[in-house]
């Protein structure tokens, strides 16, 4: 009897979210098929019937990484009533959630595969739009705090959010080396001192 229509016998969020932990943890092309159906806790076919492919699959896995993982990052933005807090705050976020041990360290969107080659183009690619995007929700908050008076106009907002974006990447890098939240935290102090320089001594 065909198996065309039979119900799918395995949770998809759950077999998705241990494919984005290990895509995570390994990176796009250091993952093979078997260790994500191991991983998942199905068979190849079933795993090509339900995400299409490993590239699909990985695609699907950042989408969901986005939408799961590091949220609490990013709201800092908004919460902070201050372009300067709200920098502080996201990099202290981003210190707390890269070095958990609960789960992989460092960030997927910035580790998950940074060499193209002929099978992993449309990764990417996708990465780059997603780091892309994150670059320029930093940019308009420093827009913002230009809006509001609390920048000087001419602040180079381009250059401080590419600076803390970089200094954000990095310390994906050290958390994937094993640095502590204690080690991540010191460079959040040396990256805000920064700030005391970029700002002007009376906008710090």
């Amino acid at each position: 009897m065909s198996d065309r229509g039979r119900p799918r016998t395995f949770d998809r969020t759950a077999a998705l979210r241990r494919a984005m932990e290990l895509f995570w943890a390994k990176g796009y092309g250091g993952t093979s098929i078997a260790e994500l159906t191991t991983a998942m806790g199905i068979n190849s076919p079933s795993l090509y019937a339900a995400f299409g492919s490993k590239e699909a699959l990985f695609l699907e896995a950042t989408e969901y990484y986005t939408q799961a993982e590091g949220t609490e990052i990013w709201a800092a933005l908004d919460e902070a009533p201050t372009a300067c807090q709200a920098i502080e705050n996201f990099l202290r976020r981003t210190a707390k959630a890269y070095s958990q041990t609960d789960r992989p360290q460092g960030c997927l969107i910035a580790l998950g595969a940074l060499h193209e080659d002929s099978s992993s183009g449309a990764i990417c690619t996708d990465l780059r739009r997603r780091r892309a995007e994150n670059l320029t929700t930093l940019r308009k908050r420093l827009e913002r705090g230009v809006a509001e008076g609390e920048l000087p106009a001419d602040f180079d907002c381009d250059a401080v959010a590419t600076f803390y974006a970089t200094v954000q990447h990095g310390m994906s890098i050290q958390a994937r080396d094993g640095a502590s939240c204690l080690a991540l935290m010191a460079t959040v102090a040396g990256a805000m001192a920064a700030w005391q320089v970029l700002a002007g001594p009376d906008r710090a």
